[in-house]
């Protein structure tokens, strides 16, 4: 399995008082989900808790890091959420392995300075079912902040509305994620009647 650049974590007390999840998941149109949810890179779960109640249909959080699945499968147990299936998965290499078409939403969060977001936003889509969304966040650039790739490999949020687009997804709109200051936030979707290719 081969890490994403720069993709360590910071200790999960620090990493948490990063983020509002529940404010972010709602922004970014999560509580409107049906169907279900795959997280690529669920980290502490620091989000696959919140989206898991909010949903009833099953939260795939994925990870490429042993430690952190172990984590997030605590984590659901400790808030009596079932629906959650912690797995480790290599989806860059891999896929996520849901059938095509089979998620309401997928979480894309700090994650697209890897090398190949272009071909993890084809995934995303893949994975979706017509009209599903995508909820996007990544560290701003234009600001100081305490946590985050170098500022040189953090995308836009502009560069990835148009990876997105040329992944197969639309766009829906900017957030300005109040709650979480340090990033910048974004909705896309896949189309209504598209066929995307398949992974591999």
């Amino acid at each position: 399995m081969v890490r994403g650049r720069e993709s360590g974590m910071p200790e999960e007390s620090q990493w948490e008082s990063f983020f509002s999840p529940v404010c972010t998941l709602i922004a970014l149109d999560c509580a409107d989900v049906t169907g279900d949810v795959v997280e690529f890179g669920c980290g502490y779960g620091t989000f696959t808790i919140p989206a898991a109640q909010m949903t009833k249909g099953q939260v795939w959080a994925l990870d490429i890091e042993p430690e952190m699945v172990a984590a997030t499968a605590r984590r659901a147990a400790v808030a009596n959420a079932p629906n959650v299936v912690a797995e480790v998965r290599d989806f860059v290499a891999d896929g996520c392995g849901a059938p095509d078409g089979q998620a309401g939403y997928v979480m894309l969060f700090n994650i697209l300075h890897i090398q190949d977001a272009g071909g993890l936003l084809r995934e995303a889509c893949r994975a979706l079912a017509p009209g599903g969304k995508a909820g996007i966040i990544h560290w701003r650039s234009d600001i100081e902040t305490p946590r985050g790739p170098s500022t040189h490999i953090r995308p836009t949020a502009e560069q990835c509305r148009a990876w997105g687009e040329e992944a197969g997804m639309e766009f829906v709109r900017y957030e300005k994620l109040a709650c979480c200051p340090w990033h910048w936030g974004m909705v896309m979707r896949r189309p209504e009647s598209r066929l995307i290719r398949p992974w591999g």
